[in-house]
């Protein structure tokens, strides 16, 4: 199976730039999760407010350091997971574009 949070929208604190770490700005984060599923499934719900909660509570400085704290985590709290795949994308960040970065972890169970 495969879950798929799109466009999970949400305000924190990340960035290294002086404002940044001021106030919070705007990012969206996109999950693909692969898993098997045998009678047990991952709750989507608690799989994004997790994910919110993280990144509100953590203030990273850099998206490379949010995606490989926030993949350990996700697999730490829902152990089925088998295949990952992170985006932080920070919409304004600068005026003429959106900045993205992404991440993809398999893990042997």
């Amino acid at each position: 199976m495969t879950i798929y949070i799109e466009d999970l929208r949400f305000q924190c604190i990340i960035g290294i730039l002086d404002y940044e770490r001021l106030s919070p700005q705007d990012i969206i984060i996109n999950i693909e999760i692969d898993y098997t599923y045998e009678n047990d499934f991952i709750n989507y719900a608690e799989l994004s407010n997790f994910t919110k909660s993280l990144m509100i509570n953590n203030k990273f400085l850099l998206i490379e350091d949010a995606l490989l704290t926030l993949a350990t985590k996700l697999k730490e709290e829902f152990s089925k997971i088998e295949k990952l795949r992170l985006k932080i994308t920070k919409p304004s960040i600068l005026p003429d574009c959106k900045v993205s970065v992404s991440n993809s972890s398999c893990f042997i169970s």
